[in-house]
């Protein structure tokens, strides 16, 4: 076998590489700032367009060809829509726009001889139309569980949310008596 013997051909040599001047790296980082900048442009447009029109189309309803085909609603002032619904109240409110349930702070009880309890109301109004604020409402309820029979109070509603009562005492046939209370009666005036 014969060797071959060939003459690999040279490379040129790589020209070196200049080093890093400072101005060369300031000119890379200003045009990285640049191009990143007009990125966040691109995108900010490009989602500020996205949701400009999709909000669009969907407040977009039919619209009218031209003026004449059909006449305009009239434009209610805002301040108006808003008077009128905060001015909205229940003038008479009934016992079913109540609950009344009762909170024992106080039982004292003797063996088979019942309980002396002391339970104050707890009001909750459950109708969607406020009450008025300039209105002052008497409200009678029953409690039961008295050895005696029921005992009758009367609380009063001021302001919409200022409950004046006094608590009730009352003592049980036995220490199992389920107390409870109902409204009676719902009164209203005007505050004076």
């Amino acid at each position: 076998m014969e060797e071959k013997t060939g003459a690999i051909p040279e490379m040129p040599p790589v020209p070196p590489v200049p080093p890093a001047t400072p101005e060369r790296t300031r000119r890379r980082t200003v045009i990285a700032m640049i191009v990143g900048a007009v990125i966040v442009a691109a995108v900010s447009s490009g989602i500020t367009a996205l949701l400009v029109s999709g909000s669009s189309r969907e407040s977009a309803g039919p619209r009218p060809t031209s003026a004449a085909s059909s006449p305009a609603a009239p434009v209610e002032d805002p301040a108006d829509v808003a008077a009128e619904a905060q001015e909205s109240y229940n003038d008479s409110p009934t016992s079913k726009d109540f609950e009344l349930t009762l909170k024992t702070t106080e039982k004292q009880c003797f063996g088979s001889a019942g309980c002396n309890i002391t339970v104050e109301p707890h009001l909750s109004y459950l109708s969607v139309t406020s009450l008025d604020p300039e209105k002052t409402l008497s409200i009678t309820y029953e409690v039961r569980g008295d050895e005696s029979g029921p005992v009758i109070e009367t609380m009063e509603l001021t302001d919409q949310d200022q409950l004046t009562y006094d608590p009730v005492s009352i003592t049980t046939p036995g220490r199992l008596t389920k107390v409870t209370a109902k409204i009676t009666d719902v009164t209203v005036s005007s505050l004076s």
